[in-house]
């Protein structure tokens, strides 16, 4: 009996591998995620009939059950995401946009959500944000916003500051004048603020003509260092964010690449990881001899 037992056949690590490294490729295969990216525009059709009373009575029962189905969709999804890691699902959890995937879909299962609509939708709406997942340029996009929000706080400081001062100025020069727009240094911020898209400029150039020629000097003053100094600093600061969130990115795919390839015994993704490190060297290599040669001979002592 004995015998018997120890003959019959044990878990395989060749099937659990087969298995993680189906999963793996179709997580990442683009059919895959053309489907779910379907699933979830779909998803948001479902949400915004809701919105109808008329479309509700109708079919109410039939759109509960394709949010349902989405849900059932969703949950599969990530399962596969979380199998492609084999014996080491934890590593699915070390990126951001992964935790956040899964923090929505599992939201969909807390105790009490169904019988809150409000909470229900919200919980619903949170899934159309998986969007971001699942398109590469808009996830940089949204990872460079991220980045740039510390340097557009900076710029947002220096703007009220400017805002301020000028707003001060124009009370001290138009306050007798035109007591519309800068009758109160809240009614001059405001004004000034609202030049900062240069919307009505000329109107105020040719209120601040009827006081005196020399106006001018102060709308012009203000517009390039308000409008366009500002908003070329704001273009910088975003593309460096940008340039930043690429880099990011492509980070977080190649971690994504080596963890799926750890989790497999399939020789083939070390030996494609292999050639790939080696594209990087040379390409960092042929970047300092562009720089060195860039830079030109070396100065004689």
């Amino acid at each position: 009996m004995e015998t018997a037992r120890l003959a019959e056949p044990q878990p395989q690590p060749q099937q659990r591998a087969s298995l993680t490294q189906a999963c793996a490729r179709l997580a990442d295969a683009t059919p895959f995620n053309l489907a779910i990216f379907a699933v979830i525009v779909a998803n948001a059709v479902v949400l915004g009939l809701e919105t109808y009373d008329g479309v509700v009575r109708e079919a109410g029962g039939l759109l509960s059950a394709l949010n349902d189905l989405f849900l059932a969709i969703f949950v599969a999804e990530l399962l596969i995401r979380i199998a492609a890691f084999g014996s080491r699902p934890q590593r699915f959890f070390r990126d951001g946009w992964n935790v956040f995937d899964f923090v929505v879909i599992a939201a969909a299962f807390l105790p009490g959500l169904r019988e809150n609509a409000t909470l229900l939708r919200l919980a619903r709406l949170a899934r159309i944000l998986r969007v971001v997942r699942l398109l590469p340029d808009l996830r940089v996009l949204t990872v460079a916003v991220a980045r740039s929000l510390p340097g557009v706080a900076s710029l947002t400081v220096l703007a009220v500051l400017l805002v301020y001062v000028y707003g001060m100025l124009g009370w001290v020069i138009f306050a007798e004048h035109d007591p519309e727009h800068y009758g109160t240094i809240g009614d001059a911020m405001l004004t000034q603020f609202v030049l900062l898209s240069l919307e009505g400029l000329p109107e105020a150039i040719d209120r601040g003509l009827e006081l005196s020629g020399w106006t001018v000097l102060y709308f012009v003053s203000y517009t390039l260092i308000a409008a366009f100094l500002l908003l070329n600093l704001l273009i910088g600061v975003v593309i460096d964010s940008l340039d930043e969130a690429h880099k990011m990115e492509a980070e977080r795919a190649l971690a994504e690449r080596r963890a799926a390839a750890a989790a497999t015994e399939d020789p083939e993704d070390d030996r494609r990881l292999a050639i790939e490190d080696r594209i990087r060297e040379l390409r960092a290599t042929l970047d300092a001899l562009e720089q060195e040669l860039r830079a030109g001979p070396p100065k004689a002592a």
